[in-house]
């Protein structure tokens, strides 16, 4: 049986893309994932994640890395939401592959809703859906994809890094992250291109820009 797992890396943060890996791998292959250490990619190290990716993608039938940026987050969510791009990209990867079995990691409380949403367009309707949330810590070919998907997302960052200078991880809770955008609003018009604009803080930010902008129009 070829089971297909899927996750995503970069779902919440407001600066860089969101990548979602398709893992599809025999069923056999559990108990060799498991040997190596396969497990959701938040419970490892950088280090640890770098060194399992080669062992990982040797036991892969073959993987799939869908890159969403942030300009088409923002484009998208114009008239859809995160969830919808999520599906549909997940839709894309299960019907390239048409495995025997999906597992999906839910980024939705109603999994049960979440499972009949993903196979609405589906060429094969009658695939085996299994979603859960954190099946990334229950199931090594989930667990698989989040490495693969996490790993690729830190070297996106780390262009980003080297081209725009170090802004931490991208997450509003993460002061690094804030104070980047603080500073970079302050300098410039307009924020740049890997910055998912639609995000709250984001908008915010700019209208606060707007509004000292107003003040200091006035005092003059």
């Amino acid at each position: 049986m070829k089971i297909l797992g899927i996750d995503e890396a970069g779902r919440g943060p407001v600066l860089g893309p969101m990548v979602i890996c398709g893992f599809l791998a025999e069923e056999s292959k559990i108990k060799e994932l498991k040997k190596l250490g396969a497990k959701d990619s938040k419970l490892l190290t950088d280090k640890k994640r770098r060194s399992l990716l080669p062992k990982i993608k040797k036991l892969a039938d073959d993987f799939v890395l869908v890159k969403v940026t942030a300009k088409e987050i923002d484009k998208l969510r114009d008239v859809s939401n995160l969830n919808r791009i999520e599906i549909g990209r997940m839709q894309h990867i299960i019907n390239l592959f048409n495995p025997d079995k999906v597992i999906i990691d839910s980024p939705e409380v109603n999994t049960k809703k979440f499972a009949e949403k993903i196979r609405q367009k589906l060429r094969n309707k009658s695939v085996e859906i299994v979603a859960e949330n954190f099946a990334d810590k229950k199931y090594p070919h989930v667990s698989a994809a989040s490495i693969i998907a996490k790993v690729r997302r830190d070297m996106e960052i780390e262009k980003l890094h080297k081209k725009y200078g170090f802004f931490g991880s991208g997450y509003t809770s993460d002061e690094r992250t804030i104070a980047f955008l603080k500073d970079w609003i302050k300098m410039n018009k307009e924020f740049p291109d890997f910055v998912r604009k639609s995000w709250a803080t984001i908008a915010i930010m700019k209208e606060e820009k707007e509004q000292r902008n107003i003040i200091q129009f006035v005092g003059e």
